[in-house]
């Protein structure tokens, strides 16, 4: 049994620079996947649609960590071959796939996947960014990563000068209830990893989840937030 949802949301901003698509292969295979295009170099809604767009249009099933590292470094040539010596359009990304028992993940950037099982938090992606890496040099915990001074520092990126560093994992899934959610910044910023889990305890399916975590998102952000997208896969093994 494999169900999603998603959304993105324009926030406070003057134009939406997220993306999410999705690929579905039968009803074991998921390609999904969330972008952030970086608003400050310009450019950013199209870096993202390019990457998110390639990933799932040169997805042929698998769920394999080294392809995967593969499909996001095609995604970045395809947001460089976009970008102007005025418009050097970038994007974070974070891609998941499933096929069956299998599922492997990557991401570049500051948008983030958790994965839950059986309603517990069981991993996340670290940011690359240089409020993560404070917390890798023990300058300061991870709860302080929020609203941290450097925050908007990202240290990978597709469409940066040189081809990024993918970071990408693969697992075959134990029996049991998993739960993964991508999602940018502007959405893991307001909403706590407890909340994810308290939400998730009570919501029927992923879109319901989602509109619950939503809800707490708008009742903290400020009338100038950022864009902010999230997309949930919920699998029974």
């Amino acid at each position: 049994m494999l169900h999603t949802a998603s959304y993105t949301d324009i926030g406070g901003r003057d134009a939406n620079e997220d993306s999410t698509r999705q690929v579905r292969l039968g009803d074991s295979q998921l390609c999904l996947v969330v972008a952030d295009g970086l608003g400050g170099h310009g450019g950013g809604a199209q870096a993202s649609a390019a990457a998110a767009d390639t990933v799932c249009k040169e997805w042929s099933g698998e769920a394999d960590a080294e392809i995967l590292k593969t499909l996001i470094q095609s995604g970045h040539q395809s947001v460089v071959a976009l970008q102007t010596p005025l418009c050097s359009m970038k994007s974070t990304i974070v891609v998941l796939e499933l096929n069956g028992r299998k599922a492997a993940w990557a991401h570049v950037g500051d948008s983030r996947l958790y994965h839950f099982l059986n309603g517990k938090l069981i991993f996340q992606t670290r940011d690359h960014s240089a409020s993560q890496l404070a917390v890798t040099m023990g300058e300061i915990t991870p709860d302080k990563i929020r609203f941290h001074e450097d925050r908007n520092r990202i240290l990978r990126a597709l469409g940066q000068d040189s081809v990024p560093n993918v970071e990408a994992q693969e697992i075959t899934l134990e029996p049991g209830k998993h739960v993964f959610l991508l999602c940018s910044d502007g959405f893991w910023e307001y909403v706590l990893e407890n909340e994810m889990a308290d939400d998730l305890a009570v919501s029927s399916d992923p879109l319901d989840w989602l509109v619950r975590m939503r809800s707490r998102l708008l009742a903290r952000v400020p009338s100038d937030n950022d864009n902010n997208t999230a997309a949930a896969a919920w699998v029974d093994i």
